[in-house]
């Protein structure tokens, strides 16, 4: 939003954007992104696409895990009024949120998406497209009364986003980012979100005899820990939006030559908790401006993992994983649609009466330059998000489409769906279940953006002397019942002409074909 300054946030005490709150909240995308994918791409009308939405909207059987998290975050809930409302039907009693069964209903939410079908339904009326209707219904959402009722709610409650904001705001429609591994060509979104991250990862991978280590051995887990080190620690000092300067050096940090040098940096005997990153300008024949932030890098935001009590643990994995919705879908023309929708998570502020859950990713953004100089906040800025959905194409034709829920742990998870697949043989249901890693030596992308060295979740089902040699290596180890997402997936089955759905084995996650 325009008031979205550094000074304005520094004013008020703050060494990160919020967490929660309107101050945490950035000009909304959801939306325009959704109807410019329909317009463009799609042939259904909006009243079509919406209607099973506006069902839901006006009343859903509620589930538990979703009604325990708002019964958590009550209190929060209660500071915001419209939140409140939807939210806490049951005010006073013991359990305040929705109960699991019980009709869960958003009637202004229902209402704010009857009006963008009235507004395609209008302009169909007086001759327009299908395409100029569906615009027609983003119109009315960022310039007309969905919008003025957005921003006065949002004002109402503190809130910085103007109708300016909401009018300027515009998707673009760009090219991913890429690399090769092993013959197959995996795209992701570029650097205003982390999905670089896995192309570093792989870069660094794709010389190494990953199935000789063995799945999961120890040497396995170590180095694909190490190589996790090196690409994160990139993202954490180089990823942000590339509309705005500085320009990240994109082309040096997926630059093939650049991972191997990397690549060299990795211990083999334990884990490198002083990971720092790297300097790929030369890679781009350029000299890198912000040299002289590396070396007071390790600095920013540095936790003791050992020193962690169950509960601090409990907290600092919880927000790794903070938020995000994951859909995979393809169609017998051949259209493949990897999306990762999030921002508008539990507890949000509901921009007044539209029913709209405002998104909190402000808080991705850093203050200070010395910590990522591209990710600084500024009027009208991305925050490097996490969200990463991901596709793969063998041979030029759909190979994968592949994302996962959660924050930090979104490119780990996803890196090693696609290994096992690839390395490991798996199919696409196995490698959607099978035991992950997850590391914590990156900075959070939420919160006080902390990072833990050493700091690893790995799966009950790893042996005993697989975890006394990662102690042993310096690692402090959290054992997990699950650790595989929730991934899902879709493989294209190109020998029978078929799709393979994989879901993992835990949460809100399903396969359907119809």
């Amino acid at each position: 939003p325009t008031g979205a300054t550094v000074e304005f946030y520094k004013g008020k005490g703050y060494a990160f954007p919020p967490e929660y709150g309107v101050l945490s909240a950035v000009t909304p995308g959801t939306p325009g992104g959704l109807l410019t994918m329909l317009a463009e791409f799609g042939t259904m009308s909006l009243a079509d696409v919406l209607a099973p939405a506006i069902r839901m909207a006006e009343g859903y059987p509620m589930d538990k895990e979703t009604g325990d998290r708002i019964e958590k975050d009550k209190d929060k809930i209660k500071a915001w009024p419209y939140s409140c409302a939807v939210l806490l039907p049951h005010l006073g009693q013991a359990y305040e949120a929705p109960l699991a069964g019980e009709i869960f209903r958003q009637p202004d939410l229902a209402g704010t998406l009857v009006k963008l079908v009235e507004a395609e339904r209008q302009a169909r009326a007086a001759g327009k497209t299908r395409r100029e209707a569906i615009y027609a219904a983003y119109d009315r959402f960022y310039k007309g009364d969905i919008a003025r009722e957005f921003v006065r709610g949002s004002r109402e409650q503190g809130g910085l986003i103007t109708m300016d904001d909401l009018a300027g705001w515009k998707v673009h429609l760009e090219e991913p980012v890429s690399t090769s591994y092993k013959g197959i060509d995996v795209f992701k979104l570029t650097s205003w979100v982390q999905g670089p991250v896995m192309l570093q990862a792989l870069n660094m991978l794709e010389p190494l005899d990953l199935k000789a280590m063995g799945y999961n051995s120890a040497a396995y887990i170590h180095t694909l820990y190490q190589v996790m080190n090196l690409a994160f620690a990139d993202r954490d000092f180089y990823y942000g939006d590339p509309y705005f300067p500085p320009q990240e050096p994109l082309d040096g940090l997926l630059s093939k030559p650049y991972a191997r040098e990397r690549a060299k940096l990795i211990r083999k005997d334990r884990n490198d908790p002083d990971v720092a990153p790297g300097d790929p300008y030369p890679f781009e024949g350029k000299a890198n401006p912000f040299r002289g932030f590396l070396d007071t890098w390790r600095e920013w935001g540095r936790g003791e993992a050992a020193a962690l009590d169950p509960a601090q643990a409990a907290d600092i994995e919880a927000s790794f994983r903070t938020g995000t919705t994951s859909i995979q879908a393809a169609d017998k023309e051949g259209w493949a649609v990897s999306v990762t929708p999030s921002g508008g998570w539990v507890p949000c502020v509901i921009a007044g009466k539209t029913g709209v859950g405002m998104s909190q990713r402000a808080q991705s953004f850093v203050l200070d330059e010395r910590q990522n100089p591209f990710n600084v906040i500024a009027p009208g800025k991305r925050p490097r998000a996490t969200l990463t959905p991901g596709l793969a194409l063998k041979d030029g034709r759909p190979f994968l489409s592949f994302a996962v829920q959660g924050g930090d742990t979104q490119d780990q998870n996803l890196l090693q769906f696609f290994l096992d697949i690839v390395e490991f043989g798996m199919n696409v249901q196995q490698a959607c279940e099978a035991p992950n890693i997850t590391s914590y030596q990156m900075h959070d992308s939420f919160g006080e953006h902390k990072i833990f060295p050493g700091k690893l979740d790995i799966n009950e089902t790893v042996p005993d002397d697989v975890r006394d040699k990662l102690k042993a290596m310096g690692y402090v180890l959290d054992v997990k019942k699950y650790t595989s997402g929730p991934i899902n997936a879709i493989y294209f089955d190109r020998a029978h002409g078929t799709f393979w759905g994989g879901s993992s084995n835990y949460g809100e996650d399903y396969g359907i074909a119809w």
